[in-house]
Parts: C-alpha cells; structure tokens; sequence
C-alpha cells in the first residue's frame, strides 16, 4: 500500500512538471506574433509592444520605420515557415542570450559582434538604477559581467511565459559573413586575446595546419582566415562541442522562429534601429545609444579581400553553414563568392 501511495505521488510530480512544460510549448508554438498583444504598461492599457507613433511633424518618417519594421518580421515568419526544421521545445539554456529589463519591459537577445557591447552599456544604464547615466563611460569588460544583467534563462518557467507575451522583445542581426570576418579579426589578430589563441588557435593550428612549427602549437595566436574557414566547416568541430557565441549562427543563438521578435533591427541601420527600440520602449528620454564615431566597421570590400583565397568549394560549405542567417535576415549571397 505504501509502494503504490509513492508511486502515485511520483506520477503526481512529474504530471505537473510536464504541465510546466507544456506551457512554454503552447507560448512558443502557438502563439501569434506577439506584436499583435495588448499589454498594460504602468498601469495604463496599451496598444502591444510597438506602440503606435505619436502624432509630430515627423510621423511620416515613423510610419515608415514602422513599416520597415513589419516588413522584416513578415519576411522572417515567411522563411520559418518555408525553411525552419521542425518545432521543438526551448529550453533555459536557449534562453541564455536574451537579457531582462523588468523596470521598462524588454527582452533583447545579443549577438556577438553586432553592437552588443553597447546595447549591455545602455541596458546597464535603463537598470542600474541611477549608478550609471553615460553608456559610453562603462568599461567594454564590466558590460560582459554576467551578473550585471539578467538573461531569461534564470527566471521560472511561468514568469519566462509571462515576460515572452507581454515584453517588447528585440534582436539585431549583421551581414553573415562581415559579422564571421569582424569576429576572427577580433579573436585571431589582437594580441590581447590569449584566451582564445590558447583555447581554439591552439587546436585548430594542430588540425589544418600541415606541419605546424612547435611555437605555433604552442601560443596559437597567428592563425589565417583559411584555416579559421577549415575548422568551422570541419564536421568534427561541432560534434566536439558546440560553436563559440562569436560565430555561432543567429538563429541558433536567437531561436527567431520560435520567439516572435517585435524589432529585427541591422547592423547596417545601427543608430536609426536602436533608437527606435528605445522610443518604442518610451526610453528615448532617458537614455540615447552610442554613435559609432569614427570606429571602422567590417565593410563589404574588406570581407572580399579576406575571402580571396577561400576556394570555392569551401566558400559553399561555408555559405551553406551560415545560409539560414541569410534567408532569414534577408541577405543577399555576397557577390564576391565564386561558388555560384
């Protein structure tokens, strides 16, 4: 009589733990895009995240950044449906890249190589709580410090359902392959990357390098755009371990097709999208997002050269790793590939 009384209450427990579950499934496979949501913003009935445009001397300009907005999230729906594999279940480490801002009601998932360093500054200063008031003068290290901010990961499954239906949720994407060049610049050429010469330059000099010299296997800090392209197409690599944030593909770190993103907002269009997001979040007010200055960006021209000696073979292996990205985003396939 015992035995069947603990049984029962195993069976009880995991019932409700696969309720819980099938609340984020409902949320994640059934719900309509959540612009369409009317939500409650301090206590006043709103009209959904992307609120309508008050009435100024510049409402055409806003209606048709609105308008540029819906069409990118139509395109985005349109490609999930025509080429996303099919629906699974997110888990909290799917959850990881999407950063918390209670107080104003934003979810923003970063990508790696596309301004999210100043996207954290400025969320640091939306949630700090009068500790910062200038993006610019937070240091680039202490906007990584995770503790910093909080991802969506760390919250309960209802209050992730909570926040997923009624917050202002916002991604921006890159040019695949700029986005790919910037980061190898970043991590393979600087010499005050070691961590990562040791971690990945280090292997992938002792795989693709033939005869590698023993300084090289040992310090990993000089290896070439070829033998970076030879190790993301390598199938062993991601069977070893999953890709590195920095060049892992968006929609693996984003998950577009299963969260309806209100703003997809480019690299290419930077300054004009982000203050767009903060006046649709009525931040605009509190804070602006850092111009870019003069700080060179990874141009069309520039990817070119680094790609000049990628064979073509390897260009479409590379294309075809990074290609949802692509359709997704709405990039058109680089005119300096020779594959085609």
């Amino acid at each position: 009589m015992m035995r069947k009384t603990k049984r029962g209450r195993v069976r009880m427990f995991l019932a409700t733990s696969i309720g819980s579950i099938f609340i984020v499934i409902f949320y994640f496979q059934g719900l309509a895009p959540a612009a369409e949501y009317s939500i409650n913003r301090q206590g006043v009935s709103g009209r959904g995240p992307l609120q309508s445009v008050k009435k100024t001397t510049e409402q055409p300009k806003s209606l048709a950044k609105q308008e540029t907005h819906r069409e990118r999230r139509e395109l985005l729906q349109k490609v999930c449906r025509s080429h996303a594999k099919k629906r699974r279940v997110l888990t909290p480490e799917d959850l990881k890249h999407l950063i918390v801002d209670d107080q104003h009601k934003l979810l923003y998932c970063y990508v790696p190589k596309v301004a999210c360093t100043n996207w954290k500054r400025v969320l640091m200063v939306l949630t700090g709580e009068g500790r910062y008031t200038d993006p610019l003068k937070i240091p680039a290290n202490e906007a990584h410090i995770p503790s910093n901010l909080r991802t969506l990961s760390e919250y309960p499954i209802h209050e992730i359902n909570k926040r997923l239906r009624s917050y202002l949720k916002f991604i921006f994407v890159r040019e695949p392959f700029e986005r790919l060049v910037s980061a190898y610049r970043n991590k393979f050429t600087r010499s005050y990357n070691k961590a990562f010469h040791k971690r990945y330059g280090t292997r992938i000099i002792r795989r693709h390098r033939p005869n590698p010299q023993p300084e090289a296997l040992e310090r990993g800090d000089d290896v070439s755009f070829e033998e970076f392209v030879y190790y993301l197409v390598d199938p062993r690599t991601q069977r070893e371990e999953p890709f590195n944030e920095h060049w892992e593909q968006i929609h693996s770190l984003c998950h577009p097709c299963l969260i309806h993103y209100d703003v997809v907002g480019k690299y290419e269009t930077l300054e004009q999208d982000s203050n767009y997001v903060l006046r649709q979040a009525g931040t605009g007010d509190k804070v602006r997002f850092p111009t870019q200055g003069k700080k060179t960006r990874t141009t069309e021209d520039m990817t070119a050269q680094f790609f000049r000696n990628i064979s073509p073979f390897y260009q479409k292996k590379l294309y075809n790793l990074y290609r949802m990205d692509f359709l997704l985003f709405n990039y058109t396939t680089p005119s300096y590939l020779t594959f085609i």
